[in-house]
């Protein structure tokens, strides 16, 4: 059976249900997906595909965290969009033995944690030197006309699927705030596909280091790879570059780091020192910038509706209650479930907790004089703060 049949059978629309909900997916994610599932929509997406036809997606411009910066990001409508998630758990689970060992993004039973993980009790990486880098605007600039001989190779065995998937990578269109236009937009950063094709793109990269028997990790765009002398590291960051150039990618100069042996390395927002795994310091920075950005907001808010600096804090504390613990948009782990697994330590948690009780005081008190510690410990928690370092000891029990 071709995967785009299983996309009208409700058996596989209840197992990609069950496996959400044990993948920590939101109540309201749930909802929607559930009642989805019940009405049956998927029929007349289906039906769609049947007929040669899909949606163009919607293309926008949104701003990248903590960054002046804007990256491009694209959506389909929410029914089609849906169909396409399901589509592409059957195909990563499918066509997962493409993949080699050292690569760790959006594969079943895989994930960030296991390739730190992995590094981590590793004893001679602490005596090795390492190579980090991410590749620039990676989804948005895979060339389609590279990638089609690799999906026509991994997909062969699904002649329905593979038209399909081509119909959507060929299409040059999408909107633009309501209009068509034409562009070069990769395999769409922001649709589901993208994780396989993000996958598939750079296989033979990951193959090359797995059969070298060198000590490497894929997370999409983000790569790193180490070795025994400064010299083979550089050589080994000169192939890389040269593989990507041929792919017609190229590096993020600003993400692109090499450390001694003995010396610090980061991969994925961790950073392994010592035999400590924390969160990277500029993870930490990230944080506390959107928690101080959030904090200043409220008080102009409180302040303009003529509200008690309490209920600025309130909403303070439901934002990143959300954010770290509870409901991670459409990605499948939350902010804790992402480190919490990894880290070995709380140095970093307690840093973060410290700066969030800061901002809360500032909110409840209006002032970041020493006044502000008028509001208690025990007056932050009435209001539901969470602190990072108990939910992460409570996780590891």
């Amino acid at each position: 059976m071709s995967l785009i049949e299983m996309l009208c059978d409700e058996r596989a629309w209840l197992g990609f249900l069950a496996y959400k909900k044990e993948h920590h997916i939101s109540s309201w994610r749930e909802k929607e997906l559930s009642e989805f599932i019940e009405k049956r929509e998927y029929i007349e997406v289906c039906r769609e595909i049947e007929r040669g036809s899909f949606p163009l997606p919607n293309k926008a411009i949104i701003s990248k965290q903590n960054s002046t910066k804007k990256r491009v990001v694209y959506t389909y409508p929410k029914n089609e969009n849906l169909v396409l998630k399901l589509l592409t758990h059957l195909i990563l689970r499918k066509y997962d033995h493409l993949f080699h060992s050292g690569l760790y993004s959006f594969r079943p039973g895989r994930g960030a944690k296991d390739a730190v993980r992995r590094f981590a009790r590793d004893r001679r990486i602490e005596k090795m030197f390492s190579y980090k880098v991410d590749i620039s605007d990676y989804f948005n600039s895979v060339d389609i006309p590279l990638l089609l001989p690799m999906l026509d190779a991994a997909v062969s065995d699904d002649p329905a699927l593979l038209a399909f998937l081509k119909m959507l990578l060929c299409e040059k269109k999408v909107l633009e705030k309501g209009r068509p236009i034409e562009e070069r937009k990769g395999i769409m950063a922001g649709t589901p596909l993208a994780s396989f094709y993000a996958n598939l793109f750079l296989g033979e990269l990951d193959k090359y280091f797995y059969e070298s028997r060198i000590p490497y990790a894929r997370y999409s765009d983000d790569i790193i790879v180490f070795a025994e002398t400064k010299e083979k590291c550089i050589e080994h960051a000169e192939f890389i570059k040269a593989f990507l150039n041929r792919m017609h990618l190229s590096v993020n100069p600003d993400k692109e780091f090499f450390a001694d042996a003995g010396e610090s390395w980061t991969f994925l927002g961790f950073v392994f020192s010592g035999g400590k795994v924390d969160i990277a310091p500029m993870s930490v920075k990230k944080l506390k910038m959107k928690m101080r950005r959030k904090a200043r907001a409220l008080a102009r808010w409180a302040k303009r509706k003529g509200l008690d600096g309490e209920k600025a804090a309130i909403a303070f504390i439901r934002a990143f209650n959300r954010k770290l613990f509870d409901n991670p948009s459409d990605t499948d782990l939350t902010w804790a479930r992402w480190f919490f697994p990894v880290i070995n330590t709380s140095e970093s948690l307690r840093i973060i907790d410290n700066y969030a009780q800061d901002c809360i005081r500032f909110l409840m008190t209006e002032t970041r004089t020493k006044a502000r510690f008028n509001a208690r410990y025990e007056d932050i928690k009435k209001l539901g703060y969470r602190s990072l370092v108990h939910e992460f000891y409570s996780f590891e029990e």
